[in-house]
């Protein structure tokens, strides 16, 4: 169990500003609009032409039966069966689009499907779905299937579905347990309910269940996210991830429902997550990076202790492979060295994918620089630690210079070799992530969450 420093207030005052989270350098902001459909095909002709590289791939599938109120996700509301048919259909011609790019039936080493609400989808729409994706695409025997479910419209029958689908992952949408929370964010549903749902995966024989958390939310007490926190624990997820609530009600207007004064204070927000640390790694959890936590056997510990963990825009990933293509409003992919991201909007997605074309919006071109410094924030954020060798390319005095006064503060220890997070840096950890960053000084609120 690693030490659980307790933090002066005064530190929590100086760090908690806005920063990235770092699922991608350079961060997903300060891409450009320039970078459109003619630069996303080019980048998918050269990665046709490294034949054998297995791919990642992710689905946006953004509905939901009502919009949560804390929710900072991309999603739509409809009870139109018609309408995710017909989102459906669409998917199934960017698939087509783009399978045509690459030149061949290309290997899957991982997929995931995440919302929105995925499993808010129809069964038929689902098969359809999952039966383009088998037939364009070679999936390995042994890929990692993952599928982000809301419980309010999950059944243990439609777990089998899954299950028969080809889906080995699940990652449940837990938030807290607590009645009054619940009712705060417009999210109401029953512990039993969740439960019930774990035990029922375990049974279907899927390979891995995550919960996910989040703190920071109204009417949160430490007393109220300790019990939740203990409950989870019971039912015995494999992973936990325990994510900070960034409130933008500027950016997401369903946010406008929770009043800002309502949110707990910085020092209550803090002591949240801390609890959580103490509560699972008490419970034999290990602590992966920022905000996950697996099991001793769980593929991210392994990952972790066997040095190929990794962060991307999934979060903390096992060994993924080194491209990821991306459907769906939104999405979010990497090609060939390049970052791209689809349109967001259901209508402009809809329109460009009816005309025949990939609907990008925005994406960057990975320089020599941004390779050498997303390489250090990424050991940084997965191994607390960051060897003085990875700085050389960047002038390793300047760089090292940027976290002297984090080690005056306690963050980081200068060793023979390396750059080490102590405990209580673990906590600022974006911080320091930050110092690595060529453009760092241009953080808002309205860009970025908070790195506390």
């Amino acid at each position: 169990m690693p030490e659980v420093p307790l933090i002066p207030h005064e530190l929590l005052d100086r760090y908690d500003r806005p920063g990235p989270r770092y699922t991608s350098y350079p961060p997903i902001p300060s891409w450009t609009a320039d970078f459109g459909e003619p630069e996303y095909r080019e980048a998918l002709e050269d990665l046709g032409r490294r034949r054998g590289d297995p791919v990642a791939l992710y689905f946006h599938l953004p509905f939901c039966v009502a919009r949560c109120w804390y929710c900072g996700c991309n999603a739509t509301v409809t009870r139109h069966d018609h309408v995710q048919e017909a989102y459906v259909g669409r998917i199934g011609r960017e698939i087509g689009m783009i399978c045509d790019a690459l030149g061949e039936r290309r290997g899957v080493a991982q997929v995931h499907w995440g919302g929105g609400t995925p499993n808010f989808l129809g069964p038929a729409a689902m098969e359809r779905l999952a039966e383009t994706l088998q037939r364009r695409f070679r999936v390995a025997p042994d890929a990692a299937v993952a599928i982000e479910i809301d419980p309010r419209v999950a059944s243990v029958e439609q777990l089998g579905r899954l299950r028969a689908l080809g889906f080995n992952r699940l990652s449940i949408g837990v938030q807290d347990f607590d009645p009054a929370v619940q009712a705060a964010i417009g999210r109401i549903q029953s512990e039993e309910t969740v439960g019930e749902l774990r035990e029922a995966a375990r049974d279907l024989g899927f390979r891995s269940v995550n919960f996910d958390l989040v703190y920071g939310l109204p009417a949160q007490t430490e007393a109220s996210f300790a019990r939740t926190l203990q409950r989870v624990v019971e039912m015995a997820p494999d992973r936990i991830a325990c994510f900070g609530y960034a409130h933008v009600p500027w950016a997401r207007p369903n946010q406008r429902r929770i009043e800002a004064a309502a949110l707990p204070h910085r020092y209550t927000r803090f002591a949240l997550f801390r609890r959580a640390v103490m509560t699972l790694t008490t419970a034999g959890y290990r602590w992966i990076g920022l905000d996950h936590f697996a099991r001793p056997g769980d593929e991210l510990t392994l990952a972790l202790d066997g040095g190929t963990l990794r962060r991307n825009f999934m979060g903390y990933v096992a060994d993924p492979p080194a491209d990821l293509l991306a459907f769906g409003t939104s999405g979010i992919g990497e090609v060939d060295g390049r970052f791209v991201q689809n349109d967001a909007h259901l209508g402009r997605y809809q329109r460009a994918i009816d005309a025949g074309m990939l609907p990008i919006v925005r994406g960057h071109v990975l320089s020599g620089e941004d390779r050498v410094r997303r390489a250090a924030i990424e050991r940084l954020l997965c191994t607390l630690e960051l060897p003085y060798a990875w700085l050389a390319p960047l002038g390793s005095d300047e760089a090292l210079a940027r976290f002297r006064p984090f080690a005056d503060e306690g963050f980081v220890r200068f060793d023979q070799d390396r750059l080490a997070v102590t405990a209580t840096g673990r906590f600022f950890l974006r911080n320091l992530a930050m110092q690595l960053d060529a453009g760092a000084t241009d953080v808002s609120p309205e860009r970025f969450s908070r790195t506390v």
